[in-house]
């Protein structure tokens, strides 16, 4: 990196890293330090480019058909019809959706509350550490409890599917 250094009648260009020799006292206290450029971005890979551009042209084909009213021959992919399609099966099995939607809505309240909860317990001075510690204790001894040995890892596998036919209500 390379640096100017002004002095009252004279100017000369001096490199400045931990390898270059000092400047005298008058030298150094007329010094100034620029800051390094930034390294030109990246290329982008001439795949991607091509496909933000047929993306864009898509999407371009798509305001365009319904702008005048023309039929769309495909506005949402195939992928994400196979992700809504059993969505849309299963929201119309429901029988109470109000009672679905209500507990939805209560199970994210209940979510960013206690994301404000821990965050405020994190920034106590010595109680993250003591959980920590606990959760770190509690881990070993279950996992020396039903994981270590055989019989306890098959015991806990069968409380385990036990439980999932109680809460599904099939074999």
């Amino acid at each position: 990196m390379a640096t100017t250094v002004h002095s009252m009648s004279t100017t000369s260009t001096t490199l400045v890293d931990s390898k270059a020799p000092r400047q005298s006292a008058a030298a150094s206290s007329a010094q100034c330090v620029t800051l390094p450029s930034l390294p030109p971005p990246p290329l982008q890979q001439q795949n991607r480019a091509w496909k933000a551009t047929g993306y864009c042209r898509k999407l371009a084909r798509n305001v365009a058909a319904m702008a005048t009213g023309e039929a769309t021959p495909e506005v949402v992919s195939t992928d994400v019809q196979e992700l809504i399609k059993p969505l849309q099966e299963a929201w119309d099995k429901v029988e109470d959706k109000y009672a679905v939607s209500s507990l939805a809505v209560a199970g994210g309240v209940f979510l960013w509350g206690s994301t404000g909860m821990i965050l405020a317990i994190d920034k106590l001075p010595l109680l993250p550490g003591v959980l920590e510690l606990v959760g770190i204790g509690y881990t070993g001894w279950f996992a020396y409890k039903n994981l270590v040995f055989k019989p306890d890892r098959e015991a806990l596998i069968e409380k385990i599917k036990c439980t999932y036919r109680d809460i599904i209500g099939s074999s």
